[in-house]
This record gives structure tokens, sequence and C-alpha cells, in this order.
């Protein structure tokens, strides 16, 4: 991904956004800054770190928007995070009744209730790009990183107390390993910011989550 393009891209939009959308009253027989027209609405474009801001038309604006059109590494993180999200919520549901310790019954409510939002948001991003033709690797969940086995997932709803904390958090380190994997991928090769917004959110919140499961093994 383009970081630079990304960084004007955002400066833009979120000119565009936060309503730095301003009729210049002053502009008058026909001139203004940059060469506006009178009484047309202008946007002013924050300028990089040095630079003066600049008065732009808002077409001009948009034309400087970065193309983010999702590729094929954005549409399988979003597929593919949602399966992965979608295990570690089965996982964590089998906390409450099974596990001993209370911090790994905080911890699996902590995840439910992060990921949970999640899986919305990326359905929804999901709902609005869908792909342009039939997806080849649409159901090849199975070389996830990170994904627990069904026979893995048999012994972790067999167990209990202290075996099943040590299990789960065995599985579930491995788990938001293999997470933390797949977003340095599409942070690396996708082209959406949306996307890259919320392979960083999940780089994050599972980063720390990490250092907690270990400190807690």
């Amino acid at each position: 991904m383009d970081m630079a393009k990304v960084s004007l891209g955002r400066i833009v939009g979120a000119a565009l956004t936060v309503g730095l959308l301003l009729p210049l009253t002053g502009c008058r027989d026909g001139g203004g800054p940059d060469g506006a027209a009178d009484g047309k609405p202008m946007v002013i474009a924050p300028g990089k770190p040095g630079e003066k801001a600049r008065t732009i038309s808002p077409e001009q604006a948009a034309g400087e928007l970065p193309d983010d059109t999702p590729n094929a590494a954005d549409r399988a993180y979003v597929r593919n995070m949602i399966e992965h999200h979608g295990q570690a919520l089965t996982m964590s549901a089998l906390a409450a009744d099974r596990a001993a310790a209370d911090g790994v019954k905080r911890l699996a409510e902590r995840i439910a209730a992060a990921q949970k939002p999640e899986i919305g948001a990326m359905e929804g991003w999901a709902a609005r790009n869908p792909a342009p033709g039939p997806d080849p690797g649409a159901h090849d969940h199975g070389t996830m990183p990170g994904m627990a086995t069904a026979q893995q997932l048999e012994e972790l709803t067999a167990a209990r107390g202290a075996d099943f904390d040590r299990l789960f958090l065995a599985l579930m380190t491995a788990h938001h390993e293999g997470a933390l994997k797949m977003a340095g991928e599409v942070l690396a090769s996708g082209n959406n910011a949306a996307v890259e917004e919320m392979a960083n959110e999940v780089a994050a919140t599972q980063s720390a989550e990490v250092h907690r499961m270990r400190a807690m093994g």
C-alpha cells in the first residue's frame, strides 16, 4: 500500500469530512485563490509538513484522492478474518462454564466484546464491496494461520478447570498470532483505506492480548 498516497488522501478526505468546504466570500469579479469562481464553495486542504494549506475546488479535491479500490488482498483479508474471528468467538464462549481462573474468563469476555463488532464491520464492508466476479478462494479457510483444528476444538470443549485454562491460552495465543500475520500481510499488500484501518485495529488489540496471555500462561 502506497503510504504517501494514503496520507494525502486522508488529508484531503478529512478536509471534506470535517466541513472545511467553505464559501470564500472575498472572491469578486470572477477571481479568487487558485482561480476560484465567484461565490463557489472551496476546500481548504491542509498542506504536508512544512507546506502551506491550499485552497482548491471540490472537483480538485476529489481528483487528488488516491484510488483505494479494494484489491484481492483486501477481499481475502476481510473474507478470512470474518471466519477467523468466528472461531475465536466459539472458543471464547466455552470459557464461561469451563475455565477455572477468573482471569481467563475475563479475557474470553474481552475477546468476544472486541471481535463481535469487528465481524459486523467487516461484514458491512463486504456487503458494500462485493467481489466483481467469482472468488476462487472464498471457501479456503483451512490454510489461515492460527486456526485451531477440529480435534483441538474437541479437546478444548471436553476440558475443564485448569486443563481448559492451559489449552485455551495456548490455542488463543496461536490464534491471535495468526491474526497478526494476516493483518501484516494486508497492510503490506492491500489498497483500501478502510481495510487498512480494520487491520491496524486488529493488530493493536490482539498484540496487547498476546502479551497478556503469555503472562497468564
